[in-house]
């Protein structure tokens, strides 16, 4: 065995005793999410010596981000995969660990809490949920594609000032849409709403076409079907017409991923978004939340707060530790 292969022999070895040291010990915090609130919680947490383990189930929403410019301290803009990439290398350049596992459920224990993913379990004394939320994205081939190209756009106050100036459309219900169009009318003076369907169409009133027509808001025909090429979208209607779009916004709400949290009996919002304190608790002592699954206000930089403040409070929460 050459010197190489032992290194890398005695670090799986040390990887694999270091795991399971970590199911078989009492963490200080275990942080469900691995999206920008749960990697910046982990660094924070390991800076106050906290152990602590990330349970990473792959699905951040940050991945779907072409390239983000709303992100301080990224002047060029950088793209989700890469942001999240830099911010868990930062967490593991402080000795944070990770486990690739979507977790089933969080239960109380004696200890704290226990973590379940399928067969296996952790035990701590706390929980960080930073699970986020899943957008609903219309029914087109290769959504994916069309956000990475920017065809479709998911956030207007993330990225509306790079469709400054551009034909904008809104794909959402009426009201709800016209309130996002007249939001981005700040951006450019070409925004159209367009209706989900012929039925949702014949809902749009006189004082909505009135409020729509005072902000220059154009109301199209109905969405008969979208697709997206060279950049940009297609809207396809039921009379054969079509209209193009350099992006659309689809507003058709989103999903948050709050399950854990209900099932521990924490309190959600009217939305199923997790009600927390000024401490970001929730309202199950020891179970904090942080990120998109907590705040309409889905921000990069508002998730990082959320955790920053989350990860204070669960340390000054913990027993001493000192040197």
């Amino acid at each position: 065995m050459n010197a190489a292969t032992h290194d890398a022999t005695a670090s799986r070895q040390s990887d694999s005793r270091i795991a399971t040291l970590l199911r078989m010990s009492l963490l200080d915090c275990a942080i469900i999410g691995a999206g920008p609130a749960g990697l910046t919680a982990a660094t924070y947490l390991r800076r106050y010596h906290r152990s602590v383990l990330v349970f990473d189930g792959g699905e951040s929403r940050a991945r779907w981000i072409p390239r983000t410019h709303n992100c301080p301290g990224y002047p060029n803009g950088i793209s989700g995969v890469d942001l999240l990439q830099r911010l868990r290398e930062q967490a593991q350049a402080h000795d944070a660990r990770f486990e690739p596992v979507r977790v089933d459920c969080v239960r109380p224990h004696a200890q704290g809490f226990r973590i379940e993913a399928g067969e296996r379990h952790w035990l701590a004394r706390t929980v960080l949920l930073a699970t986020g939320i899943n957008d609903l994205v219309p029914e087109m081939e290769d959504v994916e594609g069309a956000i990475a190209s920017a065809a479709i756009r998911l956030c207007a106050i993330c990225d509306a000032y790079e469709a400054t100036d551009g034909d904008i459309g809104v794909l959402a219900p009426l009201q709800r849409g016209l309130e996002h169009a007249i939001f981005l009318r700040s951006y450019s003076s070409s925004v159209s709403l367009i209706p989900l369907s012929a039925a949702e169409a014949a809902e749009a009133d006189q004082a909505l076409r009135e409020r729509a027509s005072e902000n220059q808001v154009r109301i199209t025909l109905p969405c008969a079907g979208l697709s997206a090429s060279d950049g940009s979208c297609e809207v396809r209607h039921d009379d054969g017409s079509s209209s193009r779009f350099d992006t659309i916004y689809p507003v058709l709400g989103a999903l948050p991923e709050s399950s854990l949290a209900a099932d521990l009996g924490a309190q959600l919002s009217d939305k199923g978004e997790i009600n927390v304190d000024a401490h970001n608790q929730t309202t199950v002592k020891n179970v904090y939340a942080a990120g998109d699954v907590v705040s309409e206000l889905n921000q990069i930089a508002v998730a990082m707060g959320h955790a920053a403040i989350a990860a204070t409070a669960i340390h000054r929460s913990l027993p001493q530790q000192p040197r």
